[in-house]
């Protein structure tokens, strides 16, 4: 494989020479000799350097696209040749939403880097718009999301049935059951925008007539587990949660669940790939998530 590509893709996601030399272990004279030498092989300027900005120039925009395609193929091949010879080995990419990550795969990954030791795992988490986003870049192999974001260029495959529950503190004592008109006056702390948490809060809303705005919101974080610590420390507040993310709490007894009349919370966790044939190893991972579940 060309490193001098490896360079330039780096160089363009960072536009700066010094992140790319720190990202890829090498000094910034080699990375700018790299560069140097693919504007000479190709006789046109990839970035500009006007002081100490770095841009792509149009040139390099062109050449990004095909680089990272390049570099996709040449890591596809590597996988497929190491399969072919009998040897699983590799690397995998995965992207996971902040809840499938902190909830589901754990013990699961335990499992696969046990059976599977040469297969190099590396797993980054976000919410389900950034992971389709990572995805989308070629950052991921394949994504974990909840939710029910629909883009042509990827494919979704569920894996696993989830629902959203509406919890607060045992110490609240309000009703065990409340209606939607009654849900959206109460105080409440939600995820971030982007999440698949409020995505299908929002659809649930939408087929009684209401809006995510209309509710009494005191505050989004980015993390389930911020949600919970906030809850152990705010009895009046009320958050809606996937049922996956408070086993523990509900068998401690320190969060309870309130039912809300007629209201589905009802969603689905799913592998997103990108349109196309997927590596034995994409599918060897998601065939072996299925069946531990």
């Amino acid at each position: 494989m060309d490193f001098r590509l490896s360079a330039f893709v780096s160089v363009a996601h960072n536009l700066n020479f010094t992140r790319a030399a720190n990202e890829l272990h090498i000094s910034q004279p080699a990375i700018s000799r790299h560069i140097q030498e693919l504007e000479t092989a190709y006789k046109t300027q990839l970035f500009d350097r006007s002081g100490s900005k770095v841009r792509l120039t149009h040139s390099g925009e062109v050449f990004l696209k095909y680089a990272e395609d390049i570099l996709e193929r040449y890591r596809t091949l590597r996988l497929e040749m190491n399969l072919m010879t009998g040897n699983f080995v590799g690397e995998l990419r995965v992207g996971a939403s902040t809840t499938i990550a902190q909830y589901v795969l754990p013990l699961i990954l335990a499992k696969f880097i046990t059976m599977f030791p040469d297969v190099r795992l590396t797993i980054t988490s976000g919410n389900t718009e950034q992971v389709e986003q990572a995805l989308e870049e070629h950052l991921i192999d394949v994504g974990l999301i909840e939710g029910s974001h629909r883009k042509r260029s990827f494919k979704y495959l569920p894996f696993a049935k989830d629902e959203l529950v509406l919890v607060t503190n045992t110490k609240n004592n309000i009703a065990d059951e409340v209606s939607v008109d009654e849900l959206c006056v109460l105080p409440l702390v939600l995820r971030e925008s982007g999440s698949g948490t409020l995505e299908v809060i929002e659809r649930a809303l939408t087929a009684h007539g209401k809006k995510v705005a209309q509710m009494n919101i005191l505050l989004q974080l980015g993390s389930t587990e911020s949600i919970k610590l906030f809850l152990e420390n705010c009895p009046s507040v009320f958050a809606i949660v996937s049922v996956a993310s408070v086993t523990k709490e509900l068998l401690n007894n320190t969060l309870k669940v309130i039912e809300v009349t007629n209201l589905d919370l009802k969603r689905v966790f799913a592998f997103v790939v990108n349109q196309g044939i997927n590596t034995d190893i994409q599918e060897r991972f998601m065939q072996f998530l299925v069946r531990s579940l």
